[in-house]
């Protein structure tokens, strides 16, 4: 298998696939939690969660990481991502819409491998940017 994206072809500039994930809900978190072992009852606690003062359940940052980890995979395919670091910046909250996307900054080669570099980011209904973060995805 080969990766979905030519080097060739690629510009700066180039969008990635977005990712639209509409009306988040709390059972998204429960199975995120059950596939991850993140029980942590900020994410499915509503008792505990009003204890600490906080209005709701949220998201557990790695599970908005996941999403965003789509356009990656949705751009070059499943096995060539080499690289993907995020940045949490705020919480996402049941009934938010989030959009996933991102855009290339640069090209370069590295261990004999053509890489496809750039910035992603998770964005709210409001606009507000819950994760960024960037990439290098493998291109042939």
């Amino acid at each position: 298998m080969t990766s979905k994206i030519k080097y060739e072809s690629v510009k700066v500039g180039d969008a990635l696939p977005t990712v639209t994930v509409e009306n988040v809900s709390r059972p998204d978190f429960v199975r995120y939690a059950g596939a991850s072992g993140d029980f942590v009852p900020l994410h499915y606690d509503q008792t505990f969660v009003e204890a600490a003062g906080i209005p709701t359940v949220f998201a557990q940052g790695m599970w908005t990481a996941g999403c965003l980890s789509r356009c990656l995979t949705d751009f070059a395919g499943a096995g060539y991502v080499r690289h993907f670091k995020v940045r949490f910046a705020r919480q996402v909250w049941p009934g938010d819409t989030l959009t996933c996307r991102g855009k290339v900054t640069g090209k370069n080669e590295k261990n004999g491998e053509k890489l496809v570099e750039g910035e992603v980011e998770v964005v709210n209904q409001k606009g507000e940017a819950t994760v960024r973060g960037n990439f290098a995805v493998a291109a042939t």
